[in-house]
């Protein structure tokens, strides 16, 4: 597959749109260049996939590998990143993934999870009784709330919340001039799971951690750098990315008061909305790049063995031949006429472990901001809202009121 330089010399970037909508760019890629490359963080292009179909191929394929740490592959940041440890369970291939997969499933499952609902219900209500009419959603809710259920499910003490904050952000910049911030972050974040881990271990108790610590497969337990690994994951996206989609969700939600109005009449519609939250502003970061093991023909095109491609999951979940009339958001989509399953969470072998905690999470955070603040209205124009530029993309800040 060949492209063209645009006339600047440079692949143009996929940058969302006014208000954070999609890219337009999306729309021109669907038409004309559905496999054309773009650039990474890292300044390396590949391919990057746009269509609903292309996404869903490349996430079940077995040629498409996320083991990316061949020498002179493209990378997606410069300097350390999540791509280059082989005990992370998303750059696994079966049958190592497989047997990761295994082991941990059952702690994951909606059955374990749902009992969470109760507690996750009474922290939204405990952070927004302590409220005044004017609070930044961002920093006082979005990412409390998950910050909290996090903490309270590995049995960390909440006064490390503030530490998890600074080290993902530093590890989630994609700045290439800040390679050593995102090595630091990471490596002291990893620590901090290596040392959560052998505490548990010398005094068990009844904790996610003392779970995933217990599980087996028969006799087949997780290694201790899956262990760590497996910490290490659930906090960063046990907290930045539900945050995000909060943010983005509420956001978005606050845009169309019609519809904010139908959930605040029936606060039940809050599930189904949240798959609509999370088809239209979901994911906060796109997938992970896969490298093809073989000649691989997908519906837009082919990929020759050892390209390096990114599927992109926002991109996917806006396109019309899935979604009919992608760009409106609509928190009946899921019910009255369900179209595509989204692909916000992945699909195919990598998908989200913890989709289920993801879904719980949000739907209880919409739920009680619509119960408990009914006439909840951003306090700034939809302009003024600043927006994060790493890799998770939402809000820096939200003012909001309730008062006339």
């Amino acid at each position: 597959m060949t492209a063209e330089l645009d006339p600047n010399g440079t692949w143009p970037d996929i940058v969302p749109g006014p208000l954070a909508t999609p890219p337009p760019e999306y729309a021109r890629r669907r038409e004309s260049g559905p496999l054309e490359p773009a650039p990474m963080p890292s300044g390396d292009c590949v391919p990057v996939a746009v269509k609903y179909e292309d996404v869903r191929a490349l996430l079940g394929l077995p040629t498409s590998s996320r083991n990316l740490r061949l020498p002179g592959l493209p990378r997606f940041v410069s300097g350390v990143g999540i791509d280059d440890d082989p005990d992370a369970l998303i750059n696994q291939d079966p049958p190592d993934h497989t047997r990761y997969r295994r082991i941990m499933h059952g702690t994951f499952t909606p059955r374990q999870i749902e009992p969470w609902r109760p507690r996750i219900a009474k922290i939204a209500q405990e952070l927004l009784d302590g409220m005044d009419d004017d609070f930044d959603l961002v920093q006082g809710y979005a990412l409390q709330l998950p910050g909290r259920v996090i903490c309270e499910m590995l049995g960390v003490p909440m006064d490390d919340y503030a530490q998890f904050v600074r080290w993902t952000d530093m590890f989630l910049t994609t700045s290439t001039h800040t390679e050593q911030a995102r090595y630091e972050g990471y490596t002291e974040f990893m620590a901090y799971a290596t040392d959560l881990v052998a505490q548990h271990r010398a005094e068990p108790g009844r904790d996610l951690i003392d779970l995933l610590i217990q599980a087996r497969d028969e006799d087949d337990r997780l290694s201790e750098g899956e262990l760590v690994n497996t910490v290490f994951s659930l906090i960063t996206a046990g907290h930045e990315t539900t945050a995000s989609m909060i943010g983005r969700g509420v956001f978005r939600l606050l845009l169309h008061p019609g519809q904010w109005a139908e959930l605040v009449a029936d606060p039940s519609l809050a599930a189904t909305a949240v798959e609509e939250i999370l088809r239209y502003d979901g994911p906060p970061a796109s997938a992970f790049m896969r490298r093809m093991t073989a000649d691989t023909d997908l519906p837009s095109g082919s990929l020759t063995a050892g390209t390096v491609v990114m599927p992109n999951l926002n991109a996917a979940n806006h396109d019309p031949q899935a979604f009919p009339d992608p760009g409106r958001f609509d928190i009946h989509r899921f019910t009255d006429h369900p179209p595509s399953p989204h692909v916000a969470f992945g699909y195919g072998p990598h998908r989200c472990l913890a989709a289920s905690l993801a879904r719980v999470e949000l739907t209880e955070a919409i739920r009680a901001l619509v119960v408990q603040r009914p006439t909840l209205r951003l306090a700034i124009s939809p302009e003024s809202v600043t927006w994060t530029d790493g890799l998770v993309y939402r809000p820096v800040a939200m003012p909001v009121t309730v008062g006339g």
